[in-house]
């Protein structure tokens, strides 16, 4: 369940092997929003009535029983019993989780992360989401809110982010972030380019337009481009000195927003780090799960938690 699109997938709960998929949009009514989870369960289950389990991923805060608290890219939407809807609603075991939590577990057991006791998994889309692997674990911490990197704090003086604060990691690192980045050039002048494939209105700058101005050979679309694979380096880093990991892998719809951006913000890693020249590099790794993942994810921990409880 994302800020735009809800995806539901049928696998066999072990691999990614997809048997069937449903998208719809996602409403845009908060007081919609569980409705448009079950109609897709109802979907998919009237398709396949073996079905053992269900798993939902969601951007936001949500507890060990399945409860989203809070999403900053949802809204209006609190103290919803997501996993207790589910099973009152079909008769079968539910559970509900962190989007980014459930992307980790996906690259962590099937993708560019399995094999590593120590990874950072980041997500960048609209937002910033991801998961921590420590110890061979998915940290999921004291209420199950663990793993929201792109709520750190990085500067106090930046830009406002969606979830309210001032300065948040994912306000200059996400989609969003973007296209902050790209204002801030035009306020200081540049990004004309940028700026008319916006139709000439700044609040209507996206990162598609940064990433089309780039493509195009636009030098204010590859300083946009520059400044944000800074940020985005120093949030790694600044999570590599926290958990030091044996890997961070970067996934979403912006690790591939151009060619070589990943190697670009590898690149300045090692002198935003402490320490950087006397640690072991960390190598950063494309995700090899995409849209996917988190529903991926949300199969693999429906299985867990049909065998296990």
């Amino acid at each position: 369940m994302g800020g735009t699109k809800i995806l539901g997938i049928v696998t066999d709960g072990v691999t990614a092997n997809v048997i069937t998929s449903e998208r719809m949009p996602t409403p845009k009514d908060p007081d919609k929003f569980a409705d448009g989870i079950l109609a897709v369960v109802e979907t998919l289950l009237a398709r396949e009535p073996g079905v053992k389990g269900i798993g939902v991923g969601v951007p936001g805060l949500v507890d060990y029983n399945g409860v989203l608290h809070y999403g900053p890219n949802v809204q209006g939407v609190l103290g919803l019993d997501i996993a207790g809807d589910l099973s009152e609603r079909f008769a079968l075991p539910a559970v509900a989780e962190n989007d980014g939590y459930l992307t980790a577990l996906t690259e962590h057991r099937l993708g560019a992360a399995r094999g590593h006791d120590h990874a950072i998994i980041v997500t960048q889309g609209t937002g910033i989401g991801g998961g921590l692997v420590v110890g061979g674990q998915v940290l999921r911490g004291a209420n199950g809110f663990a793993g929201e990197p792109g709520h750190m704090l990085v500067n106090r003086f930046g830009h406002v982010c969606a979830c309210g604060q001032r300065g948040c990691w994912e306000s200059v690192s996400s989609g969003a972030g973007l296209a902050n980045i790209a204002r801030e050039l035009v306020e200081e002048g540049r990004g004309q380019g940028i700026l008319a494939a916006a139709g000439g209105d700044p609040t209507k700058i996206r990162g598609e337009h940064v990433s089309s101005a780039n493509d195009a050979g636009d030098a204010d679309g590859q300083e946009v481009l520059d400044r944000f694979s800074w940020w985005v380096a120093q949030g790694i880093a600044s999570l590599i000195a926290l958990l030091d990991p044996s890997i961070v892998v970067l996934g979403g719809g912006l690790s591939a927003i151009s060619e070589g951006f990943i190697s670009a913000v590898a690149s300045q890693v090692p002198e935003a780090v402490v320490g950087g020249e006397y640690r072991p590099a960390v190598p950063i790794a494309a995700a090899e799960f995409g849209a996917e993942a988190g529903a991926v994810g949300a199969a693999l921990r429906a299985r867990d938690y049909v065998i296990n409880g």
